[in-house]
C-alpha cells in the first residue's frame, strides 16, 4: 500500500490557496506584497508539482500500465490538463501585474480548472497508481521529488502545506514524514514560513 498523504495534502493547499488569491482579489488586496509573495509560492509549488509528475511520476505508471489502453488513456489526460492549466497561470500573472479588470474572471477560471483536474486525479490517477505502482517505485518517485526540492525547498513546502490545515489534516501529515522533518519543521522552518506572511491581510 502506498502512502499518498503528501499527494492529498498539497491538493488541498493548492486549493486553499486559490481560495486565498480569490478572497484577496474580491478585497481590493491583489496588489499587495503578501498576496504577490502567496501567489509566487504557488506557483512555483504547483510548478514543481506538475513537473516531478510528468517527468517521473506518470511515465512509471505508463510504464507499468502498458498494454492497458484505458490507463494510459488516462495519462495522456493527465498531462493534457497539466497542459490547459498553464496558459491560465500565465494570465493570471499578467492580470495580478497589470491589475487586470479580467482577474477575477480569470482566477475563478484558473480555480475551475485546477479543481477538475486535481478531483480527476483524486477519482481515477490515484487509484491507478496504487494499483500498479509498488512502494520501491513510489520512494523513486517522492525521492526524486526530495531532490529537486532540497532542503530550502522542503523548509517551504512543509509548513506551506499545513498552513491552516485542520489538526487532523496536520496531524496525518507529520505523521507520514520522518522524524526529522517534525522536528526541523517545528524548530526552524515554521517560523521562518510565517514571517513571510504569505497572502495576509495588512
Amino acid at each position: 500500500m502506498i502512502d499518498l498523504t503528501a499527494m492529498y495534502a498539497s491538493h488541498d493547499a493548492f486549493r486553499r490557496d486559490l481560495e486565498r488569491l480569490a478572497a484577496a482579489v474580491a478585497e481590493g488586496r491583489a496588489d499587495t506584497a503578501p498576496v504577490r509573495t502567496g501567489w509566487e509560492n504557488f506557483t512555483h509549488q504547483l510548478h514543481i508539482h506538475h513537473t516531478a509528475e510528468d517527468s517521473d511520476l506518470w511515465p512509471r505508471v505508463r510504464d507499468r500500465a502498458a498494454g492497458r489502453p484505458r490507463d494510459l488513456a488516462l495519462l495522456d489526460e493527465m498531462e493534457a490538463e497539466h497542459a490547459r492549466i498553464d496558459p491560465l497561470l500565465a494570465a493570471v500573472d499578467t492580470a495580478l501585474t497589470e491589475r487586470a479588470a479580467e482577474l477575477p474572471d480569470l482566477v475563478r477560471a484558473l480555480s475551475a480548472t485546477l479543481d477538475d483536474h486535481l478531483k480527476h486525479e483524486e477519482d481515477s490517477a490515484l487509484p491507478l497508481i496504487q494499483d500498479v505502482l509498488t512502494p520501491a517505485d513510489w520512494g523513486a518517485f517522492t525521492g526524486r521529488m526530495r531532490e529537486v526540492q532540497g532542503l530550502r525547498g522542503a523548509a517551504v513546502f512543509v509548513p506551506w502545506v499545513t498552513d491552516g490545515a485542520p489538526p487532523a489534516d496536520r496531524a496525518r501529515f507529520f505523521g507520514s514524514m520522518p522524524p526529522p522533518v517534525r522536528v526541523l519543521n517545528r524548530l526552524f522552518w515554521e517560523g521562518s514560513y510565517r514571517r513571510k506572511g504569505l497572502w495576509a491581510r495588512p
